[in-house]
Order: C-alpha cells, then structure tokens, then sequence
C-alpha cells in the first residue's frame, strides 16, 4: 500500500532524529497537513509550531538555521510560496540558510477550496530565486531518497510534495542521483517529460500507447532546479516530438524549461500539458486533472495527437 510522500518526509526525518539533535521542523499549524505530528510528539524539542504566521516560519526558520540547526520547515505551498516570498528571497535564499522548504498539499490538492488555496505559480517563483533548488518528487520511494541526499548538505531547497498518495513508480532499491532526472523508460515515437504527481500518469499513458503499437519514453524531472539537462538532450535526441506535463501554471515552470533546453540544443516540436491561465473549476485534484485532460488518458490522446502530427509532417517533408 502507498503511503503519501509527506508522510515519507516524516520518516525519513524520525530515523535522522536519532542521530542528530540538531536537526529540527518548524511548522504553521501544518503537522496535522504535513503529517509531522509523529515527529512532533517523539522530538518535542526540536519541534517548533509557530501558527498561522508563514512569514515568521521562514524568518525563525533561517534563524535556527543561522544559530546551526538543520531545519525543514513545513507549510502548505500556496502560502509559504506566496505569503512569505519576500523572506524565503532574502533569509533563506540570498542569505544561503541550511533550510529546507516543504509546500504541502501543493498545485491543486486542496480540490474545492479553490484557488485561494492552488499553488500553480510555485515552480517559476521558486526557480526564479538566486541560491534555491527546487524539487517535486513523483512517489514516496523518491521522496525519500531525496530528503535522505539533502540532509546531506547545507543549502537552501524547496520541495513540493501532494497531499494524496500517487500510484508507486519505483521500490526501495531505485537508483537516485541528487539532480539527476529519473529515466522510467525510454522511447523513439515521442518523449513525456513529467513532474510530481504527474509522473504515474505520464507512465500509464505511455503503457496504453505501447498497447498501440507506440514507442513513448517517460522522464521523471523532479529536479526541477538544477535542471537536468543533460539526460533530458539524451532521451530527447531519440525522438521527434517531446511532450512535457505538469501540474502548474503554463508559465515558468517545467514546460518552459523544457522548451529553453530545446530551443537552444535541439529544437523540436513540443507540446505543454498544464494548467490554464483561468479560475480553474471547482472540485477534487482528480476531477481538475480530468477537466484539463491531465489524467492518463488525456495525456495518452495528447501524444498520440502529437506523434501522428509529427509523422505527418515528416512523410509531407520527405515528399518535398
């Protein structure tokens, strides 16, 4: 059974606990969210709660940090990403702080309570920060080797993680590289570049393709600061068209990436699942994803359309 990469992250900070009294969450009235509340209650002190204040999160958080504490301060995305961006620039990012900024239930987790509460803008504000890293890991397996590999260092990062379970994509013995893009599967009809919770329906879209007859490799960027450049050149050079997806706002986040790595190493068609530029509809993650064709199916009938345009083209050129 899966388990949700919030609960991940608390595990993996149970078992460094042990080990490391220095290491400490802060919370915004998040632990219940952010499923810390074990942490919570087995290191009471190196736990603080500081309320519904995500401006002093951030604040206190960069000065634990700035005191030798080693800090992941948790709070949902659309506010820490938000609310106390001016902090997170200047406390954290510019002042290089051993923080790490978890945005919890992030893009539209919270479903129905609308986009007061969506965080579709975090990816490009994050990334466009001096001095942070971004993450969003697909599963828990990944989300636990990345917090393992960042408690390894000192430098600022935001990882956002969802507020649901996602489908397994990998097992306890999976290779992982910090920055460095997961390859589920390769291909030579077309690539799918996902992120987050994205990934298993990137991977199921290309099973259904298969099914079809069609060779559709799958990419895991969840490095989404570094960018991982060189394995995204290296599965895009085996294919005509490449189709990023995510659950973001069309503007700054992986799709511009992606079409920046292109436009400037291999230029190709591209294609760019991801939220419109609108009020989105009210209701569950799952019935948005499905609205805005960013469910495997969706996903499966836009790189379909995408593949046989591409030959299409190719066959008139060849004709030419």
């Amino acid at each position: 059974m899966s388990i949700t990469n919030r609960q991940a992250i608390c595990n993996v900070l149970l078992e460094a606990a042990k080990t490391n009294p220095d290491l400490t969450v802060v919370c915004s009235d998040s632990r219940g969210s952010g499923s810390l509340t074990p942490f919570a209650k087995t290191y009471p002190d190196q736990f603080v709660e500081v309320g519904i204040a995500e401006q002093d999160l951030v604040g206190i958080s960069a000065g634990l940090a700035a005191g030798g504490m080693q800090v992941f301060a948790a709070s949902p995305a659309s506010f820490l990403t938000t609310r106390s961006y001016e902090q997170v620039k200047v406390d954290v990012a510019y002042s290089s702080t051993n923080v790490k900024l978890i945005g919890i239930s992030g893009g539209v987790s919270y479903g129905a309570l609308g986009m007061t509460h969506h965080s579709t803008q975090d990816f490009a504000a994050m990334t466009a920060l001096t001095g942070m890293r971004v993450y969003c890991p697909s599963d828990h397996f990944q989300t636990e080797k990345l917090v393992q590999e960042l408690l390894k260092d000192n430098l600022p990062a935001y990882i956002r993680v969802s507020r649901s379970a996602t489908a397994d994509i990998y097992d306890e013995n999976m290779p992982f590289v910090l920055n460095q893009a997961n390859v589920i599967q390769s291909g030579t009809d077309a690539l799918i570049v996902a992120v987050g919770e994205m990934v298993p329906f990137a991977k199921e879209a290309a099973e259904e393709l298969e099914s079809l007859g069609f060779s559709v490799g799958v990419l895991d960027m969840y490095c989404l600061k570094p960018f991982d450049t060189k394995t995204f050149l290296e599965m895009a050079s085996k294919v005509p068209v490449v189709i990023s997806v995510e659950e973001h706002s069309q503007y700054g986040g992986l799709g511009s990436q992606v079409a920046q790595a292109l436009c400037a190493n291999d230029p190709k068609r591209l294609v760019e699942m991801h939220l419109p530029d609108t009020h989105l509809v009210a209701g569950t993650n799952t019935e948005i994803f499905k609205e805005y064709g960013l469910d495997a199916k969706g996903i499966a009938r836009t790189t379909l359309q995408a593949i046989e345009k591409s030959r299409c083209e190719r066959a008139i050129a060849s004709v030419q």
